[in-house]
């Protein structure tokens, strides 16, 4: 992941629409201004550990080795059945590698931006939020939904730059174009991303066959407990 090394901005107005319209619940719309046409659930993939790579193993794969249910309101926790899967514990050989958690990975992002790109008119000028705790800048922050931000602008392929000083990496947790045809966040608690868009747009996620998408409603949970279908992880 190439670092960003790009000037932090000075003037964090360009983000106060997002704060402006962010629900104030757990649900999609509180991450994600609630203003788009449609939602996506981008499934940050855990990792199976052959040789010296790594491969994707997406969500759908774990539920069926654990005889859970994918869909589109699923946690990692219930699908895998225990919350130490979080970051303590792996199921050889399905998995080793639990999905990362507030930080989008960089080839995920990528796959991401390439889509996006289609479906902006200001795809070479796009802000990006980054969590003030990864950069060491004076520089006023943008307060969203009980984070705090410091921003970077630029193409949209900065989305898989790294953010954070080597040997730490981060990637942005909010980020949109100049001209807000969609936006994407990634919460620091969360293994998934969340992008509003136009239809058009999200349908074009949902077909990258590089991605594991769901599409999901403005008003669905964002916490480890919104999964209705599984059962609850043991050790809650």
């Amino acid at each position: 992941m190439p670092n960003a090394r790009r000037a932090v901005e000075e003037d964090v107005s360009p983000g106060s629409w997002i704060g402006e319209a962010l629900h104030d619940d757990a649900t999609v719309g509180s991450l994600v201004p609630p203003v788009f046409d449609a939602y996506a659930r981008v499934f940050h993939p855990a990792a199976r550990y052959v040789g010296d790579d790594d491969v994707d193993v997406p969500w759908a794969e774990v539920a069926a080795a654990n005889r859970t249910t994918a869909h589109p309101a699923m946690e990692w926790g219930s699908i895998t059945g225990a919350m130490e899967y979080f970051d303590r514990a792996d199921q050889s050989p399905v998995w080793n590698g639990a999905p990362a958690l507030g930080h989008l990975p960089a080839h995920v992002a990528q796959r991401i931006a390439a889509v996006l790109r289609r479906h902006t008119g200001t795809p070479d000028d796009c802000w990006f939020g980054v969590p003030t705790e990864f950069l060491a800048a004076e520089a006023p922050a943008l307060s969203v939904g009980g984070g705090e931000f410091m921003l970077v602008r630029g193409p949209v392929e900065l989305a898989a730059a790294n953010m954070a000083p080597e040997p730490v990496e981060q990637s942005a947790g909010l980020w949109w174009p100049a001209d807000r045809a969609w936006c994407v966040a990634t919460d620091a608690d969360l293994v998934t991303t969340f992008v509003g868009g136009s239809a058009a747009c999200i349908e074009a996620l949902l077909a990258d066959p590089g991605l594991e998408v769901a599409e999901v409603p403005v008003f669905q949970g964002v916490t480890w407990g919104t999964d209705e279908i599984n059962p609850l992880p043991l050790d809650t």
